[in-house]
């Protein structure tokens, strides 16, 4: 292509941010570069505009578009207010100054610097000033880091990214809340300890694949931590699940691990603590025998988990101790009466229900007599009244929630009601989950078991 018919370039670039800065908006830098134009005699240019990019890259589409004219030869010159706006990165500004605009006889001018590299020193100073400007966005990068990381051990969420599943992010607080995908996240973690596979897990709660399961279990964003940088921090957001559960869940992963769940289900996993240091205690595999439980005390394998490094707690054959659970969940389910309270919970709920109607029904008889004419005695009335009837309404959520839970009592009552005859026809899942729902701990101290029921 004929010289004379090229022409310069004026490429403009302002970031979010320095679009604010005197002396870098897209008007300060076209009046610089247009008047160097005029005294250089240069009569053909164009401009080249980028508003609100980053020069950490290249990825912009009017530096894409005066690449495509360079490399078309339409370019004569590329002007630039300062070496930064055309790029950040001394290897992309090392490239399009040697590998572009060299290659197609383009020379480039960075107003500012009074950098030509028409000449010896103008290359000289651009591979400088590009070392210069690389360090300087590396400093900016550091600082960023060093920021984030503070803001992180104050407990405020890192902020952007990707938004852990059953939070939302509040950035007027800096934390994460918990959404209605909270209750999700809650149920997976139960669903899993009542021994359900991530991929059943899935399909009940409407996700799409087991893998996003068992990355929801494993974040410990939902214990009310934050993790950076492979480091934890005590976070300012609500846990959706507490520290126990979501221990007794990793202890219950590493259980699976490399087993078949439906051939192997261990009975009482994530139950069993000892009785002398009050740690946990895990199944491990004892040769061909079975297995035994062991104190994570004793075991050591993880650090968190050990409450006495002296503990004298032996190790046991855990069917002996399963054993002696089930014979003892048997006698419980033999003396178990079904729990009475329904009846009285219905009673009472209706008699509370009756105490609000009234109280309503007397308060617009008030309000009205209010309304026609305004009197002290009868404001003074109806503010005792609301209090009242506050107080009533508190005591009907209360007893609704006492009722649910004597309705949940007598299901699981009801299930056990029979235990000892259908136990040997349930499958290993089954009696896992049963177990699950009946047995808040087993305590093993030597070779003593104790258990605590729920109901």
């Amino acid at each position: 292509m004929d010289q004379t018919a090229r022409k310069a370039a004026i490429y403009i670039r302002v970031s979010t941010d320095a679009q604010r800065e005197e002396g870098y908006s897209i008007d300060a830098q076209k009046e610089a570069l247009t008047a160097y134009c005029v005294s250089k005699g240069i009569k053909h240019y164009d401009y080249y505009i980028d508003g609100g990019f980053t020069g950490s890259n290249l990825d912009r589409p009017e530096m894409q578009r005066l690449i495509r004219d360079v490399e078309q030869d339409r370019i004569s010159h590329v002007l630039v207010y300062k070496l930064d706006r055309l790029s950040r990165s001394q290897k992309d500004t090392l490239h399009l100054i040697e590998d572009v605009l060299n290659l197609h006889r383009a020379a480039f001018v960075s107003l500012n610097e009074s950098m030509d590299t028409g000449t010896p020193m103008g290359r000289l100073m651009l591979g400088i000033l590009s070392a210069f400007a690389q360090l300087e966005r590396e400093n900016i990068r550091e600082r960023t880091r060093m920021g984030m990381k503070e803001r992180v051990k104050a407990g405020y969420w890192m902020g952007g990214g990707k938004i852990p599943f059953g939070y939302d992010y509040d950035s007027e607080q800096g934390i994460l809340v918990p959404n209605t995908d909270a209750e999700t996240v809650e149920r997976m973690y139960r669903l899993y300890l009542q021994g359900y596979s991530p991929g059943n897990i899935a399909e009940m709660t409407g996700l799409k694949y087991d893998r996003q399961v068992m990355q929801i279990l494993k974040r410990k964003t939902n214990t009310g931590v934050i993790v950076y940088q492979g480091e934890e921090y005590s976070g300012r957001h609500k846990p959706i699940v507490s520290q126990e559960i979501y221990d007794r869940t990793m202890l219950e992963m590493e259980a699976r691990s490399g087993k078949n769940l439906h051939a192997e289900v261990n009975l009482l996993t994530g139950l069993v603590f000892c009785g002398h240091c009050g740690a946990k205690m895990r199944y491990q595999k004892w040769g061909k025998k079975g297995h035994k439980l062991v104190c994570y005390s004793r075991q050591g394998s993880k650090a968190y988990l050990i409450r006495d490094e002296n503990c004298p707690q032996e190790h046991v054959w855990a069917d002996e101790i399963e054993e002696a659970v089930v014979e003892d969940l048997f006698r419980f389910s033999a003396k178990k009466q079904l729990d009475k309270s329904q009846d009285e919970a219905e009673t009472v709920e209706m008699v509370l229900q009756g105490q609000i109607e009234k109280m309503e029904k007397r308060l617009r008889r008030l309000y009205r007599l209010y309304g026609e004419a305004e009197d002290e005695e009868l404001r003074q009335e109806i503010e005792e009244q609301r209090e009242e009837l506050k107080g009533l309404r508190e005591k009907a959520v209360l007893e609704a929630e006492r009722k649910t839970l004597s309705r949940k009592r007598t299901r699981t009552l009801e299930a056990i009601s029979s235990l000892a005859d259908i136990w040997s026809e349930m499958k290993p899942l089954e009696r896992r989950v049963l177990v699950d729902q009946v047995i808040e701990r087993v305590t093993v101290t030597d070779r003593f078991v104790g258990i605590d029921y729920k109901i």
